[in-house]
């Protein structure tokens, strides 16, 4: 037992020893509001209108509810920027500068100033706060032309410290010898403790989501993974997107480029961390998750041609919805271009499989190695069920239609990639020129150049491209991982003609510096320095330029009605519907694109828009 402690006669006067002031002057500050504050002083706060995004997290954070965001005159809503700005009401705000701490743009700041003034108003009962409406009190701040709005002095976020660290977390793969010569996938995924680390940086802003074109609930998915609820996690996705396998592998990553901790630093891994939840969730219990055992059937029949991205995803909508699907392909497998226009290093076959045999599981039915208008008419289909969605892909090449160009050993990238996929035996030579500086080029220079390795052991080949290298069209990793598997890049010229040998043979390609591909309207013009050339020998030559849609399925009655773009894809209303023909519903590459994660959204919308024209009477 420790001592018990005892109350002196001293400790019971205390307190009345402050009745000794009561005699003394108080020392009285008479004009407050003329007072300057100190430099660091936490006043009213500042904010660069033009750097702000609008994302959110000062409003989220702010624990009084001071901050609301708002519409702001002569700001728009654009990728990246919510067109919204903060409103601080200083009723509620304690000053306590958490919003610039957390800001993703450091784009707000405290001024030293803590005195404003209210027009018509007077200034003592501003001051003691008996009058003024509490709107005088709630600033958009940098909007209103207040005199703090470009304060120098004030609060500002310490440079040495940041609430949310701006290096992602990388993620393990292969290095470029263990990868070179194999098809191996090479990015290994992230681990537990990697996921949870990068999850952490996410603020929530949700500008992600109004930029995917999916417009998946991004921040909620993340949320799961730093809660370890994979099947919350996995519920979210598939709200928007049954193809989580592939999509965190090879999605385009909109949403990552309008990060907002991306203005500060590495934008978070997005797709990386839609990756985790699907390769942390079996397949096996997906419909239990999901809660997918048991489906009503509403009796009614849709056909869709095409078993790629928009595809499928249509179908698996129209499945949940109670359809009986019937999914057309004309390959010997489903996954369209994701299958036989993506290189199996960077998304394995077992993968697309996974995504697909759950849509199977639903009772979607896929007729492979079924082409329709070969082995089907789309009259039938039009005849044999109640709507029919087409989603076919690009699945021809485009030509440069250069000097030669038609040459036997002038090859198109999209029709290789195809070949390989097959299992088919191509030409390899020992020399290659790719012209392109996409995705596409990419795929197939870094599939031919770990065929070139596999026979030749070395690699002998060189992409080039009309583009700088800042202006590629191919994701920068792409481009890079390309070099380091031993392939040369050499963006900035333009091919000008393929220089034969013979009937069997080609000697190379002659290129020149690109001054500009666009001319002063804009249009697709591209000019030379002829000054400036370079040769590249080459056995074989492709061409990887863009690819086109193959629609000759369609019957030329039908064309006859349909209306194109200037991209040459299909014009349908909202809900991809086909301007004339009711019955028929289009998505994808030959809607919209092309991307994965374009083509999924297309789908889903065009489910819907499938299922109002039948059950809800639209016409």
């Amino acid at each position: 037992m420790g001592k018990t402690s005892k109350t002196s006669f001293k400790d019971v006067l205390y307190p009345f020893t402050v009745w000794k002031n009561i005699l003394k002057e108080p020392v009285t500050i008479k004009h407050p509001e003329k007072r300057e504050g100190s430099d660091r002083y936490r006043g009213f706060h500042t904010n660069d209108i033009d750097k702000c995004i609008g994302c959110g997290t000062c409003e989220e954070i702010c624990q009084n509810a001071a901050i609301d965001m708002v519409p702001c005159e002569g700001v728009e809503t654009k990728p990246g920027d919510s067109g919204l700005r903060p409103r601080v009401d200083y009723g509620r705000c304690c000053w306590c500068a958490l919003c610039v701490d957390v800001c993703t743009t450091n784009s707000l700041g405290m001024s030293n100033n803590f005195r404003w003034s209210v027009e018509g108003e007077n200034q003592e009962e501003i001051q003691s706060g008996a009058a003024g409406s509490p709107d005088d009190y709630r600033f958009i701040i940098g909007a209103e032309g207040k005199y703090w709005d470009k304060a120098e002095l004030g609060y500002r976020k310490p440079g040495d410290y940041d609430l949310t660290p701006p290096d992602r977390v990388s993620m393990d793969h292969l290095s470029a010898k263990e990868r070179s010569g194999s098809f191996i996938e090479m990015m290994k995924g992230y681990s537990k403790e990697q996921a949870l680390k990068e999850a952490d940086r996410c603020v929530e802003c949700g500008i992600c989501t109004a930029t995917c074109p999916a417009h998946m609930g991004i921040p909620a998915y993340i949320k799961a993974i730093r809660d370890d609820d994979m099947e919350e996690g996995l519920r979210i996705l598939y709200e928007t997107n049954p193809l989580p396998e592939v999509c965190g592998r090879i999605c385009t990553h909109k949403c990552e480029t309008v990060c907002s901790i991306g203005n500060k630093g590495d934008a978070v891994s997005i797709r990386w961390l839609k990756r985790y939840i699907a390769d942390n969730v079996p397949a096996e219990k997906y419909k239990e998750i999901l809660g997918t055992a048991d489906i009503a059937q509403n009796g009614k029949k849709v056909a869709v041609v095409g078993a790629g991205p928009s595809g499928l995803s249509a179908a698996h909508y129209l499945a949940l919805m109670g359809y009986q699907v019937t999914i057309f392909e004309a390959l010997p497998q489903a996954g369209g271009m994701m299958r036989y226009g993506i290189p199996e290093y960077r998304l394995p076959y077992d993968q697309i499989d996974k995504d697909i045999n759950y849509i199977v599981s639903l009772g979607v039915e896929i007729r492979t190695s079924c082409k329709v208008g070969k082995e089907i008419t789309l009259e039938e289909l039009k005849k044999d069920y109640d709507a029919v969605f087409a989603g076919t892909g690009l699945h021809l090449g485009r030509s440069t239609r250069i000097e030669n160009s038609d040459h036997k050993k002038v090859f198109q990238s999209i029709d290789l990639l195809r070949k390989i996929t097959l299992g088919e035996e191509i030409y390899v030579p020992e020399k290659i020129v790719v012209i392109g500086g996409g995705n596409v080029a990419m795929d197939i220079t870094r599939s031919l150049a770990r065929i070139q390795r596999q026979k030749y052991g070395k690699v002998d080949i060189v992409t080039t491209c009309l583009e700088p290298a800042d202006g590629m069209l191919a994701d920068d990793e792409e481009v890079e991982e390309a070099k380091e598997e031993g392939a040369i890049i050499t963006p900035s010229y333009g091919p000008q003609r393929i220089e034969i040998i013979d009937e069997e043979n080609v000697k190379g390609l002659h290129v020149a510096k690109c001054l500009h591909i666009f001319d002063e309207e804009g249009r697709f013009n591209p000019a030379f320095d002829m000054e400036d050339t370079q040769f590249y020998e080459a056995d074989m030559i492709i061409e990887s330029i863009g690819q086109a849609s193959d629609i000759s399925y369609i019957p030329e009655s039908t064309q006859g009605n349909l209306e194109f773009n200037p991209r040459r894809q299909i014009v349908t209303d909202p809900d991809y519907q086909v301007k004339g023909e009711p019955w028929l519903f289009v998505g994808g590459d030959i809607a919209k694109g092309p991307d994965v994660i374009t083509g999924i959204a297309t789908g889903h919308l065009a489910a819907q828009g499938i299922d109002r024209y039948l059950m809800g009477g639209k016409k």
